[in-house]
């Protein structure tokens, strides 16, 4: 058995999203494990019509903690792939010696770090608007085509909606621009993949790069790959196998290299 990679959601998703990577990953022999956040549990029509009670007042730490502890519970250190929010626990966990590596999608930058472009700026607001309180995010078909799977046409966006979208707790997003959100950019770390969507209307693929770039640490090891016409739906949109692939191929390269090898990598 190869090494365990944790998978870990963003908003307006739950487990469900990860199927077609958890199914790649474990016919190549490793130990996959995809777990929804909490209140996330469930199929995500069924969650979209109930929504769990308190929902709303879900918290980053509450879900960061969740995760904190299934990679601890291992017998050895996990690989750990995270999107949007998730990519933002993932990076909190390298952070915290926790992982093996780990391959930040499309992922919320830490520190309070942001981008000035116009969708970051539009999406953010509307989903942290203070005057909402604990009022639930609620993602519709129009919102998820719009922003979310913007690549795709209405009519394409409907299934993947119906497969994979979940309301949301706008206080998540409120704590990753907060002290829940922050990560010590000048430690050592393992090898960090930071994966971005040239389309993305959520996390513009500059705010990864910036993110990317913002470790400073000279002996630790950071890559960074933008794919043309993603969207921050990338890792299930059409064409999610070219970043597939690509991060299977960084993984099988860098897995067993020292942790601090700061060695380029080739990956046709």
């Amino acid at each position: 058995m190869k090494s365990t990679i944790i998978f870990i959601h963003g908003m307006f998703q739950n487990a469900k999203s990860w199927g077609k990577w958890v199914e790649y990953f474990t016919a190549k022999g490793y130990n996959c494990i995809a777990e929804s956040w909490p209140l996330h549990e469930g199929e995500p029509a069924d969650l979209r019509a109930n929504p769990p009670v308190g929902l709303g007042e879900l918290r980053l730490a509450t879900i960061t903690q969740k995760y904190r502890e299934l990679a601890a519970s291992q017998t050895e250190k996990p690989i750990i792939i995270g999107h949007s929010v998730g990519g933002l626990i993932t990076q909190i966990l390298v952070n915290e010696g926790l992982a093996k590596l780990g391959v930040p999608i499309s992922s919320v930058a830490p520190n309070g770090m942001i981008s000035l472009d116009w969708g970051f700026a539009k999406n953010s607001a509307m989903i942290m608007n203070p005057l909402k309180g604990d009022e639930i995010f609620t993602m519709d078909l129009e919102g998820f085509q719009g922003a979310f799977a913007n690549t795709l046409t209405l009519e394409a966006a409907k299934v993947p909606f119906e497969q994979t979208a979940t309301h949301d707790s706008r206080n998540v997003l409120r704590d990753c621009l907060g002290d829940d959100g922050k990560v010590d950019l000048d430690l050592p770390h393992v090898p960090l993949l930071f994966v971005a969507g040239e389309k993305d209307e959520i996390i513009p693929y500059e705010l990864c790069e910036k993110n990317a770039e913002a470790y400073t640490d000279e002996i630790s090891f950071v890559d960074h790959r933008t794919f043309n016409n993603r969207s921050h739906f990338i890792c299930y949109e059409p064409g999610y196998e070219e970043v597939l692939s690509f991060v299977a191929n960084w993984i099988e390269q860098k897995e067993n290299a020292p942790a601090f090898d700061t060695t380029p990598i080739k990956i046709n």
